[in-house]
């Protein structure tokens, strides 16, 4: 883990480097009194993690935490502060930890492992719905035949363990279009298409067959979507508006996600 530390006080930037090298002996920690040294480490080196003083001279913590996450979008924001009255700006900024000065070991611990805890990261299959769909199975891009196979699964992971008809998939996947037998075929094709996408990856698990109906096993999954709805802060920092965008269908999930945040 590469972190950085920012503090316009020496001595607290010292107390803090400190208490973070207990903390995360492993981690590799670069310290600034400048705001402005900070921003020009990120412009070229990827950074997890930023503890941030709120008020830094003539500079606000705010506006470099903001800076940041211009810069590195799924950098996470850890403000060290003496001023309470900033915590509502501060998670408006999705700021994953809001600690009060004199910060501990054990402050900075609690807040790494509530950051870093197990959120099925050991899954084998692992989605991207946010920025675009992806799907990694032990690490390696999921190969699709077709991208109305894509489109399919992305669907199905949409619909979080929901039984969906044949009817139902025909109606998402071509909106404005007449169904038919012609139509009901090539569903059939993408299906087909799609488990063996999905059994040469070793992951045919995933799917689950039912009468005249398909849906995904969400429980095998590794999800950002799933995490952002069960309150993961690392998924929710993580939403950028920006959930399936490729697919107009999904505008009534992204609503329902909005009402979260």
């Amino acid at each position: 883990m590469n972190y950085i530390a920012v503090d316009d006080e020496p001595y607290a930037l010292k107390d803090l480097e400190e208490e973070l090298q207990r903390a995360a002996p492993n981690a590799v920690l670069h310290s600034f009194t400048l705001p402005g040294k900070a921003l020009e480490y990120a412009r070229s080196n990827p950074v997890d993690a930023a503890f941030l003083d709120i008020e830094l001279g003539s500079a606000n913590g705010l506006v470099l935490a903001k800076q940041l996450k211009d810069l590195q979008s799924r950098i996470q924001i850890i403000f060290v502060t003496s001023h309470e009255q900033y915590a509502v700006k501060a998670f408006e900024l999705h700021a994953t930890g809001y600690l009060m000065k004199p910060v501990t070991a054990e402050d900075i611990r609690r807040e790494l492992t509530f950051l870093y805890k197990d959120s099925g990261r050991d899954k084998r299959v692992r989605v991207q719905t946010f920025g675009g769909f992806d799907v990694f199975v032990d690490g390696k891009p999921l190969e699709f035949k077709r991208s109305k196979s894509k489109e399919l699964l992305a669907y199905l992971i949409d619909r979080h363990g929901a039984n969906v008809t044949t009817g139902e998939l025909c109606a998402a996947l071509w909106e404005d279009e007449m169904g038919g037998a012609g139509q009901k075929s090539y569903l059939r094709t993408l299906l087909s298409d799609l488990r063996a996408s999905l059994r040469r990856a070793g992951a045919g698990e995933i799917l689950r067959k039912g009468f005249d109906s398909v849906a995904i096993v969400p429980e095998l999954l590794d999800c950002d979507s799933y995490r952002f709805l069960e309150g993961d802060l690392q998924a929710v920092n993580s939403y950028r508006h920006d959930y399936l965008p490729a697919y107009s269908w999904a505008e009534f999930s992204v609503a329902a996600l909005e009402e979260r945040l």
